[in-house]
């Protein structure tokens, strides 16, 4: 999702073009002969790929698309640091980077080129084309060379007419079409954004929203390839009233891996003062949701901005921290062919990166909270907890907690480790850290038993 004001974001009442209510009938039958005419020409993969009894059934009583990530999604995106100045060249770079500095080994391993990619109107057989500018030599060979380093590819679409900036075509009215596209193209996630999506006249705004972004899940589903699908719907309800929002999160993790949660983060050419409130801000809404969240469906509250110009150390820490306590998809967003030392180091933490992967997948949940500060805990697939203390405020402040209040069991004494110093030491049943501004520690701990 781009940085558009929701009221002004193109949703507004039209005709319907896709799949509502008032046009299923019609569309399943239209869709049936799509499939037959399609079939032949699709080259499938390993179906064993979608033989997933162990995905989670999802809040309609239907079966969930595919768990095609187990784990928060890890890579780099285009669109904070390059927006639409993205270039086949730009995509490229980044990827060798990734493999090159060591991140993509730690999990950094997929890359997504968002908005802008395309031609101003599709082909004359009604397929999406790559920008001949940009990409001289198309998507197909985009895939081979990411696929080639190791890596895994990632493409952007939009649900409505147009993508956000208006300038290209939207999927509406050719779901089947560009999933058939993206898979013959060997795209191995897709990123779905909600820009301009005509409501039926017979639906609700989030009706109309579930209609398109299933039609899309299911076209996926129909390639027989493997796409991770990123769902962009809840953003645009983040501020229709907390039920409506939380409705749309449950579909959204019936027929995705991942959903964007809430507003944009700010980009690379934001403002510097605007990027740490960005930042908190973003933590504020994802913190909220937990209970939405279960293991290979993830709330996403946008990428990471590690290497952006106007962030301290202590601010890209922060967020790193806070994202992989919340088991937030890892997604950087900056250029990596420039990445500072500093922030290398953020990003390839291998202790705190290992609490956002964690096989137990469960996002960490606010257990203290006052004016300036926040303390989160995340059980842990060994037994430890994940602790971490977040001073938001402007003036360093000691933050304490407890065992006991971040769910551990009760021991003489607890092992605890910085994730970021690598400093270790052994507590009693609470704990108390200085925290400098903007700052975020982050602890694993461990019931002790002698």
């Amino acid at each position: 999702m781009k940085a558009l004001p929701l009221a002004t974001s193109g949703l507004n009442r039209a005709t319907f073009v896709g799949c509502g209510r008032a046009y299923r009938r019609l569309c399943r039958a239209l869709a049936g002969l799509s499939a037959i005419l399609v079939s032949s020409a699709l080259v499938l993969s390993d179906s064993s790929a979608f033989e997933t009894p162990e995905s989670p059934q999802g809040t309609t009583g239907t079966p969930s698309y595919p768990n095609l990530a187990p784990t928060p999604p890890m890579g780099w995106n285009s669109w904070l640091y390059y927006g639409c100045d993205v270039t086949e060249k730009a995509v490229l770079e980044n990827a060798r980077a990734l493999v090159r500095s060591g991140l993509a080994a730690r999990g950094y391993n997929t890359v997504t080129i968002d908005e802008c990619w395309m031609t101003t109107k599709r082909d004359r057989a009604g397929d999406l084309v790559a920008n001949p500018v940009k990409f001289p030599h198309g998507m197909p060979f985009v895939a081979r060379r990411l696929h080639e380093m190791g890596l895994k590819f990632g493409i952007y679409a939009d649900a409505g007419t147009t993508t956000c900036t208006k300038k290209f075509p939207g999927s509406v009215g050719h779901f089947q079409q560009d999933a058939n596209l993206f898979a013959r193209w060997g795209v191995d996630y897709l990123k779905l954004d909600g820009c301009h999506v005509p409501i039926a006249p017979s639906e609700t705004k989030e009706e109309t929203f579930h209609d398109v972004y299933r039609q899309m899940s299911q076209a996926l589903l129909n390639t027989g390839r493997p796409i991770v699908f990123s769902v962009s719907a809840p953003a645009y309800f983040q501020y229709d009233g907390d039920s409506v929002w939380r409705k749309v999160i449950g579909w959204s993790s019936d027929i995705g891996n991942l959903w964007r949660s809430g507003r944009d983060i700010a980009s690379e050419r934001a403002a510097p003062a605007a990027k740490w409130p960005s930042i908190k801000y973003n933590f504020d809404y994802n913190s909220l949701l937990a209970d939405m969240q279960k293991p290979g469906r993830w709330n996403d509250p946008d990428f990471l901005l590690a290497g952006n110009s106007g962030l301290t150390t202590e601010e890209i820490q922060s967020q790193m921290a806070l994202w992989s306590v919340m088991a937030a998809p890892l997604i950087s967003g900056t250029d990596l062919t420039k990445l500072s030392p500093a922030a290398f180091d953020v990003l390839s933490n291998r202790e705190v990166i290992a609490v956002d992967q964690d096989r137990l997948g469960i996002q960490g949940r606010i257990v203290d909270k006052g004016a300036g500060f926040a303390v989160l805990s995340k059980p842990l697939a060994n037994g430890d907890r994940a602790v971490a203390l977040f001073n938001s405020g402007e003036t360093e402040r000691a933050i304490t907690t407890s065992a006991r209040a971040v769910g551990l069991p009760a021991a003489r004494s607890y092992l605890l480790k910085d994730l970021v110093t690598d400093r270790v030491g052994r507590v009693g049943g609470t704990f108390s850290a200085r925290v400098a501004p903007h700052a975020t520690k982050l602890f694993r701990v461990r019931a002790l038993s002698y």
